[in-house]
């Protein structure tokens, strides 16, 4: 039995972690949608809209206001820094969408799992109180309120 703990995460790091919650139902709605036989082309407008939505401000926020507290030099934020890169790239590439896509599912949950267990709770043993305090003032958007337009993840 599996007796681990659930990670108790500071309150000026929650908002982050909601948005890897998004992040965590993008891979699972791409796998959805591969089993399901949706088209490439409409997985890969998702995905777009995902990007543009969730993702690139997510690494922004990241990027700017949490990575510095380890710095830039700390083999975890340069782990972060390259797997954010190599996502972007993913998200990005129209050669091959279809293995585009099948890698971004499989990448994308496995960055944001190593975020949450590892990263985020380093950052959260090494930040001061005022650099957590300075995090928790800032308004960070928990994501796009708009909801997308063709939910083909909930076909039968």
């Amino acid at each position: 039995m599996d007796n681990k703990k659930p990670i108790k995460r500071h309150e000026a790091l929650k908002p982050l972690s909601r948005q890897h919650h998004f992040g965590l139902l993008f891979s699972w709605k791409i796998r959805k949608g591969f089993a399901e036989n949706i088209s490439v082309d409409r997985l890969k407008i998702y995905a777009d809209w995902f990007f543009l939505q969730e993702i690139k401000p997510h690494f922004k926020l990241e990027e700017d206001y949490i990575f510095p507290i380890l710095g830039a030099e700390h083999p975890l934020i340069e782990r972060a820094l390259k797997e954010h890169r190599h996502i972007e790239r993913l998200f990005r590439d129209r050669e091959d969408p279809q293995n585009s896509l099948s890698l971004l599912e499989e990448e994308l949950e496995a960055h944001i799992r190593f975020e949450e267990r590892v990263l985020f709770t380093e950052i959260q043993e090494m930040a001061t109180k005022e650099e957590l305090t300075k995090i928790d003032e800032i308004h960070f958007d928990a994501g796009s309120k708009e909801e997308y337009a063709d939910p083909f993840w909930e076909q039968n």
